[in-house]
């Protein structure tokens, strides 16, 4: 007679986390709930799961960014200047303005170290491409 209970029981504990997360989601914008998040991402398959999930709302949210993002995640999860150049360059104009906007958003467009990166930094954000002249071109302009 007890064995009748116990998927009773289970459904009831998975409907009490299920609802938990959900509550914790929607207090305070998520803020209590991003730490379990963080916590249980260390887990292989959960953070493939919360990666799809995350895609998937992007996707629906804003899809030039989603694909800006792809191409971007191509390059590398830290690439140097020029592949990051190069990955930028395969973006067209409104997924590069959305990667762009994103970026700035979050506050990760470093300061541009001198005058060039400054300039390089400026056409892009603008939506042109940098100019792909040689140095021996560069030179004969000074």
């Amino acid at each position: 007679m007890t064995y009748l209970f116990i998927p009773l029981f289970i459904i009831l504990a998975v409907v009490l986390v299920f609802g938990i997360v959900v509550l914790l989601g929607r207090f305070r914008g998520g803020k209590y709930l991003r730490p379990i998040i963080a916590t249980l991402s260390k887990v292989g398959f959960m953070r493939r799961w919360f990666q799809k999930i995350s895609q998937a709302a992007l996707e629906r949210q804003n899809p030039e960014l989603a694909t800006a993002l792809r191409k971007m995640q191509r390059a590398g999860t830290n690439p140097d200047p020029q592949k990051a150049q190069q990955a930028l360059s395969t973006l067209s104009a409104t997924e590069r303005r959305a990667y762009l906007d994103a970026v700035q958003d979050q506050g990760a467009m470093p300061e541009p170290a001198n005058r060039q990166q400054r300039r390089m930094q400026q056409k892009l954000q603008q939506g042109s491409r940098p100019s792909g002249g040689s140095n021996a071109n560069k030179k004969k302009r000074r």
